[in-house]
């Protein structure tokens, strides 16, 4: 269970900190530097590099969830264990949209030099990410106050 947990952990860390850090310090500040093309092509190569460790946290995530769910059983498992299910199959459902939908539609646009295509492919991920970083934090918070409520710490 422990080597699951820490998988688990290790997991979010990466996939929420990642849309942390994107969304919220290397967004602006793209914005603010680069032209459309240069912007445009350093996300789908930012994208290029994160992704593959989001299939990889997904993977441990989903994995090690269910993993640590049998062994507390699925039917004496706290509310919370199941909310963060719930939200944690949501995210992933979200991140399998962005990645072959708006993802897919960025790096076609960037190697054809649409730009307009592009930035708009651009716009959807940047809602979507932003859709699934508050997912993220809220699940984070929901594990802590219902472990907290259920521990009476």
């Amino acid at each position: 269970m422990v080597v699951s947990l820490l998988l688990h952990v290790l997991g979010v860390v990466v996939w929420v900190g990642g849309m942390f850090f994107a969304y919220m310090a290397l967004r602006p500040v793209a914005a603010d530097v680069l032209e459309p093309p240069q912007r445009l092509a350093l996300w789908a190569g930012v994208f290029g590099k994160f992704f593959p460790w989001v299939w990889l946290s997904v993977l441990l995530i989903l994995l090690t969830g269910l993993h640590m769910l049998a062994l507390m059983g699925w039917i004496a498992a706290p509310l919370y264990v199941l909310a963060m299910l719930a939200a944690g199959l949501l995210m992933m459902l979200i991140y399998i949209v962005v990645f072959f939908a708006p993802y897919a539609k960025l790096k076609r646009a960037v190697a054809e030099q649409n730009w307009k295509a592009g930035g708009a492919a651009l716009g959807q991920i940047r809602q979507l990410i932003g859709i699934n970083l508050i997912l993220g934090v809220l699940t984070i918070v929901l594990v802590f106050g219902g472990r907290m409520m259920v521990s009476g710490a």
